[in-house]
């Protein structure tokens, strides 16, 4: 099965431009607090504060220490000049999508506009909203699906990602997981095509940093990009090696189990025949590289995993500890095998070779 979304017809509209970042095309973003590509201030929230402060102390405050983009939530109507004026983008918040009149003052601000769902509303409704708002917003609107209340004395509902999707495809607007500080849902939010994920507007570093692994590793797997410059390219490169570093830890770990398991481990161990046959399979998911071009790198990665457990399995034997991890890289940028010059076994013939 393979990993990657397969393009659902659905009406296009593009993409959204929020101060430097691109909504809708390109990488998935994370926007919160410190540590995100995107800033976020919730003066509701603030207002709630013994010392929550106006508009403008609100944004100077994050303009102090932050120069990238800035979405703000407004308190009521009084706060949209100050919003026009200093933010990137302005949240129509779950409670007020039925105050039409701060919609339609929302909208005609020439600012990019992100519609959140309110818990009770249906689909049908929170599209209308924002088609309401795209009339003066100049189409420039995202949506946002972050679940809803829960009833007295239970968590609020979590966000629906069918629902979440359904809008992508039924709008063509770019849309956003409302996560709040919960980042458990950011890797099946990307994977149903998330093109952002809105976190609380103070989240801790631990859920910005999980939401920024899931955009990258998940994203590399799951969102097609086409980047325009060297930059975005290398970023995109990036992205995908980082998926890839994931993937290869976690085959090296496995790899040590079935070394563990078989009656004959290690290089004298290797199935030849089922090497062959996993190249031919990766060849059908890869097909510009086929075979001959994917043969040495399985061949590499599969000899890298046995040098690891043949180290494991001599560090336990004495007792001791395995190289570190940076060592072993280092050897292997060097030119040199994990080990070299340690007694290791010649190397086996590679998938797809003659033993």
């Amino acid at each position: 099965m393979s990993l990657t979304v397969q393009p659902t017809e659905r009406a296009e509209r593009g993409a959204v431009r929020l101060g430097s970042l691109t909504l809708g095309a390109g990488p998935a973003v994370v926007i919160g607090g410190p540590g995100a590509d995107a800033r976020w201030i919730d003066l509701r929230e603030r207002r709630g504060r013994p010392a929550g402060g106006t508009a403008a102390d609100a944004l100077a405050e994050v303009r102090a220490c932050w120069a990238g983009p800035v979405l703000v939530e407004p308190s009521s109507a009084d706060d949209l000049a100050r919003i026009a004026a200093e933010a990137d983008g302005v949240v129509v918040g779950a409670a007020w999508t039925r105050d039409l009149r701060l919609v339609r003052a929302v909208s005609r601000l020439g600012l990019p506009v992100v519609v959140q769902r309110g818990p009770a509303t249906s689909l049908e409704e929170w599209l209308a909203v924002a088609d309401y708002c795209a009339a003066d917003a100049g189409d420039r609107v995202v949506l946002c699906e972050g679940g809803g209340r829960g009833r007295a004395g239970s968590p609020a509902a979590p966000p629906d990602l069918a629902l979440m999707r359904g809008a992508r495809e039924r709008s063509g607007r770019p849309v956003l997981a409302g996560l709040g500080d919960d980042p458990a849902l950011a890797a099946a939010a990307v994977a149903a095509g998330a093109d952002g994920l809105l976190l609380s507007p103070d989240p801790s570093r631990r859920t910005t940093a999980a939401a920024q692994e899931a955009v990258r590793i998940v994203g590399a797997l799951t969102r097609r990009e086409e980047p325009g410059s060297v930059p975005a390219a290398r970023g995109a490169i990036d992205r995908v090696d980082a998926a890839l570093a994931v993937l290869l830890e976690r085959r090296a770990e496995l790899a040590g189990t079935v070394q563990r398991l078989k009656p004959v481990g290690g290089f004298a161990g290797r199935d030849l025949e089922r090497e062959r046959r996993l190249v031919a399979e990766m060849a059908r998911r890869a097909p510009s590289l086929g075979e001959a071009r994917l043969a040495p790198i399985m061949n590499a990665v599969i000899e890298a995993g046995l040098h690891l457990a043949e180290e494991r399995r001599a560090g336990e034997s004495r007792g001791g500890a395995v190289p570190p991890a940076g060592e072993r890289v280092a050897d292997g940028l060097r030119g040199r095998a994990p080990g070299a010059g340690e007694g290791r076994a010649g190397s086996a013939p590679g998938p797809g070779e003659r033993a």
